[in-house]
């Protein structure tokens, strides 16, 4: 890396065993407080500081280093709230990851066994300050989730400082908080407090105690509760018992004697048993009667009875078409003989007969009316009564 201020700069290199111990990410641009010792790189004859202690300026490492972790984490989605756990109402078995000696889980248990003594607690005993803080909660996770069979995991400890608190603003247990099967509450430090644990569980507990009145619900609250559910459940029975009784004691006194209900029903029957007999001979009746009506009219009017007559008056009818078919054709046959007779008459062929010609120019055959419309030497045809002439035109005369 190269550090510099308004004035110069100069190169600076942390090795691996000094850089294992910054709490933050160094990035361009930043402000920072350094410590080291100069020495000569001597493949670039430079000088380099060879940086023992870096710390940002103007906010602690620590401080640094969660904003990082924060936004880093925030970015991936780990703090959403759609892919969080919901936690079980009144769970059977929970596992405390805390200090077994700490006052944190003390006071998570006598809340527990205060409201509800029925829960099983399971502590499982982690480091929860030091280097060694983090990778010690994350082996219990993944051990509470591969060998324990509870129904919620309380992560936990008392409050302090920001140095303290360390192992819970990792990176690594926020990812095993979120990949962790069964639903993770952080309840770390004081309200006050806020670490990377608390935004990537299931749910935050301010405290421990909080945390303990978070997971059951006040054992005499759910007793006073069932009490009066289980008054209001007698009472409803005893109101639908009634209501039936009252119904049934109704329907009794309504009731009669079934022998005297049958009598009444044959009565009944035997009645409109007379009633449909009457009916139906009434009925036959008059459909017999309008059947007869029906009967002789239709004999009346029987086809048979109207073919001789039909079939007279078609042979009439025959016969008078035949006289005027013939007729009509004599007639035409007159027309035709007279319209023949004027055709022939009123036909050139006819003039040409008595000695008329007529006289074409060709090529075109336009008929000729005048002389003027031919000059020596044009062709021209000249049709007669019987056969035609072709000609040389010698002379004009108008």
């Amino acid at each position: 890396m190269v550090i510099k201020d308004e004035k110069s700069q100069i190169r600076a290199v942390m090795f691996r065993l000094q850089a294992r111990y910054l709490k933050f990410v160094p990035e361009d641009g930043m402000r920072m407080v350094a410590r080291g010792r100069i020495s000569v790189y001597a493949p670039r004859g430079e000088y380099q500081i060879i940086l023992d202690y870096l710390e940002p300026l103007g906010v602690g490492a620590l401080a640094l280093a969660f904003e990082q972790v924060k936004k880093k984490l925030a970015a991936l989605g780990l703090f959403d709230q759609d892919i969080k756990k919901p936690l079980p109402f009144l769970p059977k078995k929970v596992a405390v990851i805390t200090s077994p000696t700490g006052a944190a889980v003390r006071d998570f248990l006598k809340v527990i066994h205060r409201r509800f003594a029925n829960i099983e607690v399971i502590v499982v005993p982690v480091r929860v300050q030091g280097e060694e803080a983090c990778a010690d909660m994350v082996q219990a996770l993944e051990r509470v989730n591969r060998q324990l069979n509870v129904d919620i995991i309380v992560l936990t400890r008392g409050g302090g400082s920001l140095e303290d608190l360390y192992g819970y603003n990792q990176e690594a247990l926020a990812h095993a908080i979120r990949e962790s099967g069964i639903p993770v509450v952080s309840a770390v430090g004081h309200e006050i407090d806020l670490t990377i644990s608390d935004l990537a569980a299931d749910f935050r507990a301010p405290t421990p105690s909080a945390a303990a009145e978070l997971l059951v619900a006040e054992k005499e609250g759910l007793s006073r509760r069932l009490e009066e559910l289980r008054k209001r459940l007698i009472s409803h029975v005893h109101t639908t018992l009634r209501r039936h009784t009252d119904r049934l004691n109704s329907l009794v006194w309504r009731i009669q004697d079934p022998k005297k209900r049958l009598q009444d029903l044959w009565i009944r029957t035997d009645e409109l048993h007379q009633r449909l007999i009457r009916t139906m001979g009434i009925t036959l009746r008059e459909r017999g009667q309008r059947l007869n009506a029906e009967v002789r009219t239709l004999r009346r009017h029987s086809p048979s009875a109207r073919v001789p007559s039909m079939r007279q008056q078609l042979d009439f009818l025959e016969n008078a078409l035949i006289r005027a078919m013939k007729g009509r054709l004599k007639d035409m046959q007159r027309d035709r003989a007279f319209l023949e007779k004027r055709l022939t008459d009123l036909s050139p062929l006819s003039i040409l007969q008595r000695g008329y010609s007529i006289t074409r120019k060709l090529p075109g055959h336009q008929v000729l009316k005048q002389a003027s419309g031919v000059q020596k030497g044009d062709q021209v045809q000249i049709l007669l009564g019987e056969g035609a002439l072709g000609c040389r035109v010698e002379t004009v005369e108008h």
